[in-house]
Parts: C-alpha cells; structure tokens; sequence
C-alpha cells in the first residue's frame, strides 16, 4: 500500500515515518505554508530549519521526499477564516482548520490518487467498528490531539493514519533515539502552525491594525486601563494584561463600543458561564439522538486533558449546552469538541 507522510521536521512525524517504512511504501510530503512573501518582516521563518531535519531523516531512512507550496491555499482557507473571526470579535481555532481544510483537504486533492493513506504524527487513532470510522482518543491524556481534528469528515478518516497514537510522548522519543532520528532531541513547536516563531499579536496587528480603547472592571464599570484593540484578547485570557492589582481575566469584549471588559480572580465565580449554544455542528460519528431530548456527552473547550460533562438539547441548527461545572474560558468563535467513552465524536462553534 501506498502512504503519503506529512512530514514537519518534528519527533513526532520522524517517528511515525520510522514506523510505517516497515510495512508500506512511502513517500514524504513537505507541506510549505509558512507565508513568509506577507510576513517575512514580522520574524524568522523556520521553514527552512524544520526541511533541513524532514530531508536528514528521509535521507536515513531511505524515504523520497516532495515539497509542495500550499501557500495560496492556506491563505484562503485559514488565514482567511482566522482574519474574519477576529474582526467579529471571537477567538478563532486556526489549527482546527488547518488539519480539516489543508492536511486532510488540499493536500489530498494535489496528491497522486494511487496513495491510500494519509499519515501524520497526531497523537490520535482511529478504529474501524460498524462500518465507520471513530477517532479514539489516546493513552496519554495530555498529549492527545483528537481535540485538532474533530472536524475531520468520515472519508478524511478513512484515509488517514496515526501511526503513533499508541505511544506516549516519552515512548517516542525513546523510539527516535533508538533509530538514532536525527530529529531526536528536537523540541517540540509550539503555537499556530503557519506563523512560525513571530508573534501572534504581530500577526493581528499586520491584519487589523490598532484600535484604542477602554478597559473596563466588570463589577464596578470602572476604566482600570486601555487596550489596542479588542481582537488581540480572547475569554479567560490572563496573560499580557499589563494591569496591576491582579490577577484579572478577561471576560467580554464589546466590538461597538471597543471595551474590554476584565474580572478579577476574587470575582470570577461570578463571571463564569455554564450554558451557551454551539453552532456550525459536524459528526464524526452520526449523533445517537436527533430528537429534542437532552443527550449526555464530555467536552472539551480547549486543548489539554480537562473534559467536562455536558448535556446537548438541539435547538434550531445547533444545540444548547449545559456543562456540569460552569467555566471562565467559554470564548465565541472555538470549539467545542464532543466525546463520549473515549471517543471524539465531533465539534462545534460556541456562538
């Protein structure tokens, strides 16, 4: 069988390819997103690093390799999706995109018909039960990834392949240093995949510019500071507030007015939310109910171990939602993903 690797210069990647050459015929794909002709003034770009460690490793292991420039597509499909967010004042999951619209999307569509499988180094799996395709979550809670591709339709699952799903991060590592990978003791990335090492905020601020306002205490509607634009903050956002006498979190924003509005810790309690409506819905799996009943489920609301139970009433095009325990972090514009038994089910977005 032929196998299409997403490679990214990562362990993760190396080591899925590792793994796979074994059994199946491959070849490595470079995916070059990285929009440097727009950005390039804003930060280094790291393109260049991360194909020298893609070429080292398809070298070792015998592996040919492709670049292809999915630049335009990117652009359109993410940038474009991340950019229109911010301007409604939500808080855009560009990730999620990225592996719906362009990994497990584009990508497929550029490729030689004659590959099978798509493979990366997400830390997922996937099992084949009752004529579907489920995305199962993995043994390590902390790495698991199912959270970046619950958008991912049943034939982008049929075709995919997530060779490391069953490891722990430490097992991988092990693994590339057994293989002596050249990626071994390379850090893992962080951040948004098309931005590179160049600061977020750089990227809005290219995008939409500065727009000063006010900032604004919650409880006692007094003026405690200014921002440069509310596109720059998401819900339950702490960092980079640049206030005194916090901690403060951010809980509002008002695109009219141009406030944004903060909580202090003392008070979050009361700013924290327990029900809102999701919207723009997509099954992995068809859901067990489609009448106007509640159903039980396991959210997540950001990337990480934490999952809270929640019941879903379907209301109009989508579902109201009412979590078990209320959370400070409920931001329109991210997802909300769906399990159930340790499987990712579906996501969608908070209005």
């Amino acid at each position: 069988m032929k196998v299409a690797v997403l490679a990214s210069g990562g362990v993760d990647s190396s080591v899925a390819m590792y793994l796979l050459k074994k059994k199946y015929d491959l070849k490595a794909f470079y995916l070059k997103i990285w929009l440097e002709d727009e950005l390039a003034h804003l930060g280094h770009c790291p393109w260049e690093e991360d194909l020298e460690y893609v070429r080292a490793v398809c070298d070792q292991l015998d592996v040919p390799l492709e670049v292809i420039t999915m630049q335009a597509e990117y652009l359109d499909r993410v940038v474009g999706y991340a950019i229109r967010e911010l301007k409604k004042g939500r808080t855009p999951s560009s990730d999620i995109y990225c592996n719906q619209q362009i990994k497990f999307g584009a990508f497929y569509d550029k490729i030689d018909k004659s590959y099978e499988k798509i493979a990366s180094g997400h830390y997922a799996r996937i099992e084949k039960k009752d004529g579907q395709f489920w995305l199962k979550q993995v043994p390590d809670k902390i790495k698991d990834q199912t959270y970046f591709l619950a958008r991912l339709s049943q034939a982008q699952l049929s075709r995919a392949m997530f060779p490391i799903g069953e490891f722990s991060k430490s097992e991988v590592r092990e693994i590339a240093e057994q293989a002596a990978l050249p990626t071994m003791h390379r850090k893992d990335s962080q951040g948004i995949c098309f931005l590179g090492k160049i600061k977020y905020k750089d990227f809005v601020k290219f995008h939409l510019g500065e727009n000063q306002g006010d900032i604004i205490e919650k409880k006692s509607k007094k003026k405690i500071g200014n921002h440069n634009g509310v596109w720059f903050y998401t819900i339950g956002q702490r960092q980079g507030l640049g206030l005194s006498g916090g901690p403060w979190f951010v809980s509002g924003k008002d695109l009219k007015s141009n406030e944004l509005y903060i909580t202090h810790k003392n008070d979050l309690e009361e700013r924290m939310t327990g029900e809102y409506v999701i919207d723009d819905v997509s099954w992995i799996i068809i859901p067990p109910n489609e009448q106007n009943e509640q159903v039980d489920f396991e959210i997540k609301l950001r990337h990480g171990p934490e999952l809270k139970k929640a019941q879903l009433t379907p209301i109009g095009s989508g579902y109201h939602v009412r979590l078990s325990e209320p959370d400070a972090g409920v931001a329109p514009g991210q997802f909300s993903i769906l399990y159930r038994d340790g499987y990712c089910l579906g996501a969608g977005v908070i209005q």
